[in-house]
């Protein structure tokens, strides 16, 4: 499809046709076709675009990045299809690991994933081989499966796109957790340490920035980053912009 320059939608219709690419390719599946629909309504009520409240949580988000002794950017199949370059690039700027890491889960997903990421020039892929495998406790979901040189003994992880449950388990597990999450409401955000409510596509950039950034500066180990007060913020946002579109 001929997307025109001059579509109101265009930049939505842009990812909308990578993520369907995705899904013919095979790192995308249906389920989560349908999760980036319900995310894309929160953009809009967002505003589609990045927040001084999400700015500053992106600057909170590099700073902790920057400070963990063991970082890992977890990689699902939605994230694989929209953001495979920026994903290696911030992994190159702050030492971490990439893992994959699926709810809907198979080995052939796995791989498609991890030649996308190796396309974009990733060297070292974690999450792959089973022999490497343990699980997060108090999980049921396959993404309890996680990789022992990764996610098992992380002290921080980036898990863009994320499933709740995870998200809980991760910090009942001692892990400092990082997300993009463009519903300010949902458990992920709420359960996080640090919740970018933006939108990626956007967002990925906007961090590996920060992260050149800072990574020349002299960093405060003992900042303090207040997540249900950024999570309040971007609610009342989503409440502004609706008040907006009421009175137009």
């Amino acid at each position: 499809m001929q997307i025109p320059r001059s579509h109101p939608r265009a930049a939505s219709l842009h990812i909308r046709e990578r993520l369907v690419r995705g899904y013919r390719d095979g790192l995308v599946v249906e389920e989560g076709l349908l999760a980036h629909g319900r995310g894309e309504m929160f953009d809009y009520l967002i505003g589609e675009k990045t927040s001084k409240t999400s700015h500053e949580a992106i600057k909170a988000a590099a700073r902790m990045l920057l400070l963990a002794k063991r970082s890992v950017i977890s990689v699902n199949g939605n994230l694989a299809a929209l953001c495979p370059k920026e994903i290696v690039l911030l992994a190159s700027v702050i030492g971490a690991e990439i893992e994959v890491n699926l709810f809907y889960a198979s080995k052939k997903r796995k791989k498609v994933i991890a030649g996308i990421l190796k396309k974009n020039g990733a060297k070292e892929i974690l999450g792959l081989d089973a022999k490497f495998s343990q699980k997060i406790p108090n999980l049921d979901s396959a993404r309890r499966v996680v990789d022992e040189r990764g996610i098992f003994i992380a002290d921080v992880v980036l898990v863009p796109l994320e499933d709740g449950d995870r998200t809980v388990a991760l910090k009942k597990f001692g892990k400092k957790v990082i997300t993009f999450d463009l519903n300010p409401m949902s458990r992920t955000a709420q359960a996080a340490d640090i919740t970018i409510v933006d939108n990626v596509t956007r967002g990925m950039q906007l961090l590996i920035d920060s992260c050149k950034k800072m990574k020349k500066s002299r960093l405060d180990k003992k900042f303090k980053f207040d997540n249900k007060k950024n999570l309040s913020q971007s609610i009342i946002i989503i409440k502004n912009n609706l008040g907006r579109m009421t009175h137009a």
